[in-house]
């Protein structure tokens, strides 16, 4: 039995798609049964938790040999994934998958890779045996842009001039890479990061999506503080905040660049480029008016 946390999420929801679809037996940590109908594919067994009260985790873990460790970033998430992290030996997992991030170290600057790297550790020292998949940024993080993409053809960030690339990567692909992970042997004790096949400054993002959508999409640099400005008047928590001005600053420090050949090594299909993401997901870029013609 595989338990997939963080299920109804990006990429969750497209690992327990791809497991059930390949017929192996899914187990979804959600928190509510009513409102994850979406991924209630067949074969999936949805088990009701809570991140914050490990006394759930147990009884999400019974029959499980093989965990996909993913919980939402919060201030709390270190210690709710090492509590996972527990009760997955105590029930005696076979394999943890851990999603992580590129560049993930105990003394990173940045809190998102700190917290990663701290809890890569945890595992190590565990003794269970691993995997911990790096992905760089997500393609589909521009969706949290849709709305305004939409209405002004327009997004902001403080990624930096077109000098500044980096390697996004399509969620299908952490997900086909995790799925296999999971489901085959000779994968323990890796570290895989995982890219998309080329690096792109943030302006040809914005070019490639226009091509895709059809109407012009730009990309306007912001200071970090404007960033910072916004997103707390968004009311999104400061520490959440914090943790993405400081991983566009890991960007802009080039460190986001690099490009890995692991989606082909590891599934033999090349990883998703960026304009194929735009074309797939052109209807949320589109805006009322091109969608009206």
């Amino acid at each position: 039995m595989i338990l997939v946390t963080g299920a109804t999420g990006n990429i969750g929801s497209e690992l327990v798609k791809k497991l059930s679809a390949n017929h192996h037996n899914v187990r979804a940590f959600v928190r509510s049964r009513w409102q994850s109908r979406e991924i209630a594919h067949k074969g999936v067994e949805l088990t009701e938790g809570d991140f914050t009260d490990p006394d759930t985790f147990t009884r999400a873990l019974r029959d499980v040999d093989r965990l996909f460790l993913l919980i939402p970033s919060s201030a709390e998430v270190e210690r709710q994934q090492k509590n996972f992290v527990d009760a997955a030996k105590q029930s005696g997992v076979k394999h943890i998958v851990k999603l992580s991030q590129l560049g993930a170290d105990e003394n990173a600057p940045g809190r998102f890779q700190r917290y990663h790297g701290a809890v890569e550790k945890y595992i190590l020292e565990s003794g269970v045996p691993y995997t911990f998949l790096r992905p760089n940024l997500f393609m589909q993080g521009l969706l949290n842009f849709g709305e305004m993409i939409s209405a002004l053809g327009t997004f902001y960030a403080p990624a930096g001039d077109d000098k500044v690339k980096v390697s996004v990567v399509d969620v299908r692909d952490i997900a086909s890479v995790a799925a296999r992970v999971l489901t085959e042997s000779g994968h323990e004790g890796e570290t895989y990061d995982i890219t998309g096949p080329e690096p792109l400054s943030h302006a040809e993002m914005a070019s490639q999506l226009s091509h895709a959508v059809g109407r012009a999409i730009k990309y306007v640099e912001v200071s970090p503080e404007g960033m910072r400005h916004a997103m707390l008047g968004s009311e999104m928590p400061k520490w959440q905040v914090d943790g993405l001005v400081e991983d566009y600053a890991h960007y802009c420090r080039g460190e986001g660049a690099v490009v890995t050949s692991t989606v082909y090594d590891v599934t033999g299909v090349n990883p998703i480029n960026f304009f194929q993401f735009a074309r797939d997901y052109s209807g949320k870029f589109m805006g009322k008016a091109a969608v009206r013609a």
